[in-house]
């Protein structure tokens, strides 16, 4: 017999060293950057036509954002924050240091550059070649700056120290103990702990910018230091000159600019919203640029594990100075970077661009915009003051920490990992952009890909395919197709990736690849059963049945699927009702309908249950099944997202349930009275549960629990012998008409609440 059960449907539900050291904001740039090596996350986005957004069919996999872009990997490409691809300057790794960080770069006029190191610390010497000499080496943790003066010395800061030497580049070798010392903290009554800055003037003296307290000294033709410009501010950070001979600063702990005079006089320009200036940068005409980070008032960094021998490991709670950001390369600061414009003259500062997850270190004005080197995603930016920007490269490291210009463009350090750069000045002859790896989620064929493009004369594309994530592990070779003409001429397959070659003059707004994706079965993850429990729609009231809860089995490694579904479903208790709940995914992303079907012990073939469910759960009453063990088939049908006959499906099957709604059955009840008690005995069986236990009651007066004989309950079958004493009576009661005749019910109950209730007379 094949019958449909629709009843107790619910509605819808949706489922050792330097103490000191160890206090500096430095020592958490060394320990964060050592230990937060930031990577870019690489996000797999599907962009589908809005009229469908699940169903089986072509597909579009669209990139035209800003963001759509960021993921792929650009190479004298620039990507526009108005979603363009355009060609850019061309950026050349020219050397990778053994040290962890690049701090600082400065060039001099035959194009060599100089870089301060970390880890260890140094400074190195680079041709343009590539080719580098070791110029200095310090006992103290880092060069944290390093510049080339106008007669052609390299001076360098240290830290923690906070020494600034004077190197001669025909020199190499030299150390600090042989290195001209030009400032030395312990030298000046303030006695500050770290150097942020230099920078020279116009008549070659040196100004030194220092924190711990904030100052400015300027040492002049090999004299002692003169304090120049003193700050109640935690830091002064960075330097740069303004083409009035002022002397520009950007502070940590309130994030202020001054303008200080050539007789030291400051004026606070701007106070920015953010709590540290960590870079300027003067344009030409006076205009004056700014980065600000961090939020004011608010501490960003946790304590941090310190690990000195190898035997030793202590936690160490910062005591902040200032800005957490009083340093490069923090990797903790959620609040990203804003760039202010600050004109010559009275004109008012503005805020011209923000990032909230780019951290800016370093600025470099330049006639097609600010050049900001970033962190903890290696980018580098350029931005205009109409507040539009540029990413003009992805540089194999987490932070990019400094600018030195050249004839031939500009040098970039970086840190995590240490390394120079060159970024060219024009754009490079020919960029490259290469996609992020497309996921079509099952085996796909590739059509036609549309291409926005105003100059596609002077745009090449290719694609590849393969059907494991990384490209390096057997993809296809690279095959060239024309966009907007035919298909993507690469096999079927579950991955894909696009490349574009771009010549000066031309722009790509957009690229999107139509594919079909091939139709595979949908797949019930899960079943679970519940009996004595009815989906609601809505939480029981007080007075209605108890509420409870379906659940699925606590998710493991294993059988794991990510679902909304997986929420608690309400349900209230119901004894007859059995509730079934499924999980089910379709990896076209096509819509789902479901078939319940049901199967007795002992039976060969499933009965029809319930059919075309939308939902993935189903109540029913299970009295109108005879009472017996059962399993239930969940079936699910990818057919309204598919052509009529081309439709597939997957199934699973329930564990194991019972349905019982019978009462056990007694017989051979006797009772009598013995010694003022009632004994009485009697059998009870039950034909698909375990007959637990029973109740008595003498007229009419309260139950008493009853254990079978043996006290185990554990059968279809019991026996009950047992004594039960007389009730006291009632004061004040009526006398009863016949005092020796009693009332004894009894009611017997199995496993699943079902209970029977008989009685007898005694005298």
């Amino acid at each position: 017999m094949r019958f449909s059960l629709a009843e107790g449907r619910a509605g819808n539900c949706s489922f050792e060293t330097h103490p000191r050291w160890f206090r500096s904001p430095w020592s958490r740039r060394f320990r964060v950057l050592a230990r937060c090596t930031a990577v870019a996350l690489f996000a797999w986005v599907l962009v589908l036509p809005l009229a469908v957004a699940h169903a089986q069919g072509t597909k579009l996999w669209n990139e035209s954002t800003f963001d759509d872009f960021e993921r792929g990997t650009p190479n004298g490409i620039a990507i526009t924050s108005d979603g363009h691809l355009m060609p850019g300057p061309a950026s050349k790794a020219i050397l990778t240091t053994p040290s962890t960080y690049v701090w600082s770069v400065a060039a001099d006029r035959e194009g060599n550059a100089y870089l301060g190191t970390g880890t260890p610390a140094t400074v190195l010497k680079v041709t343009p070649q590539g080719q580098s000499t070791t110029l200095f080496t310090s006992h103290d943790l880092s060069v944290q700056v390093v510049r080339v003066g106008p007669d052609g010395s390299v001076y360098a800061a240290t830290l923690p120290s906070g020494k600034v030497y004077r190197l001669s580049p025909a020199e190499a070798g030299k150390t600090d103990a042989t290195a001209t010392v030009v400032f030395d903290p312990a030298d000046t009554k303030e006695k500050p702990k770290y150097v942020w800055d230099l920078a020279f003037d116009a008549q070659g003296r040196l100004y030194v910018a220092t924190g711990g307290p904030a100052a400015i000294y300027r040492v002049a033709n090999g004299a002692k230091p003169d304090l120049f410009f003193r700050s109640d501010e935690e830091h002064i950070r960075c330097l740069a000159f303004d083409k009035a001979g002022n002397l520009i600063a950007g502070s940590d702990g309130t994030g202020l600019i001054y303008r200080i005079s050539p007789a030291g006089k400051g004026f606070v320009l701007y106070d920015s919203p953010k709590k540290e200036i960590t870079s300027l940068t003067v344009a030409p005409d006076g205009t004056i640029y700014a980065a600000g980070v961090g939020e004011k008032g608010k501490s960003n960094l946790p304590p941090l594990p310190v690990t000195g021998q190898a035997t030793v490991t202590a936690t160490f709670t910062i005591v902040q100075p200032g800005s957490v950001e009083a340093f490069n390369g923090n990797t903790l600061i959620p609040e990203g970077s804003q760039l202010y414009e600050i004109p010559q003259g009275n004109g008012a500062p503005r805020q011209i661009w923000e990032d909230h997850d780019d951290i800016v270190y370093a600025l470099q004005w330049t006639p097609k915009g600010v050049l900001a080197a970033t962190g903890n995603r290696g980018r580098i930016y350029r931005i205009h003051d109409d507040g539009t920007y540029a990413d003009l490269a992805h540089l194999e490291a987490s932070q990019a920490t400094g600018f030195a210009a050249t004839a031939d463009g500009w040098f970039v350090g970086t840190a995590n990992a240490g390394k120079l750069y060159l970024l060219s000045h024009g754009e490079a002859p020919e960029g490259t952009y290469l996609s992020e790896v497309f996921d079509a989620g099952s085996f796909a064929q590739w059509g036609r890909a549309q291409v926005e493009t105003a100059t596609a004369q002077d745009i090449r594309m290719y694609a590849r395919a393969g059907n494991i994530e990384n490209p390096e592990r057997a993809w296809s070779d690279w095959s060239e197709f024309k966009p907007n003409v035919g298909p993507v001429e690469i096999a079927s397959s579950r991955f894909m990736q696009w490349k574009l070659v771009e010549r000066p003059g031309s722009a790509v707004s957009g690229v999107g690849v139509n594919y079909l994706p091939a139709n595979v079965p949908p797949v019930v993850d899960q079943v679970v059963v519940a009996v004595g429990a009815r989906a609601a729609a809505v939480p029981a009231q007080p007075g209605q049945p108890q509420q409870v809860t379906i659940n699925f089995p606590t998710p493991n490694a294993v059988n794991y699927v990510s679902d909304p579904n997986r929420d608690p479903l309400p349900a209230v208790r119901e004894h007859n009702a059995v509730t079934v709940r499924w999980l089910a995914h379709d990896d076209n992303g096509d819509r789902l309908i479901y078939s319940l079907f049901y199967r007795g012990e002992g039976e060969s073939n499933w009965q029809l249950l319930k059919n075309h469910i939308r939902d993935t759960f189903y109540s029913f009453n299970g009295a109108l099944l005879p009472d017996g063990h059962y399993r239930v088939k969940v079936v699910a049908s990818n057919a309204p997202s598919n052509n009529p006959g081309q439709a597939l499906t997957g199934s699973q099957v329930s564990d194991d349930f019972v349905i019982d709604t019978t009462p056990p059955a007694v017989n051979g009840v006797q009772a009598q009275m013995a010694d003022g008690k009632i004994h009485l005995t009697l059998t009870a069986t039950d034909a698909t549960s375990v007959v637990t236990h029973a109740e008595y009651s003498i007229d009419a007066g309260r139950w008493q629990y009853i254990a079978p004989v043996g006290n185990i309950a554990d059968s279809l079958t019991e026996h009950f012998d047992f004594e039960a004493p007389l009730p006291p009576r009632v004061p004040g009661a009526e006398a009863p008409a016949n005092p020796a005749e009693h009332v004894i019910a009894v009611r017997v109950f199995d496993r699943y609440g079902n209970a029977v209730t008989v009685k007898a007379v005694v005298h």
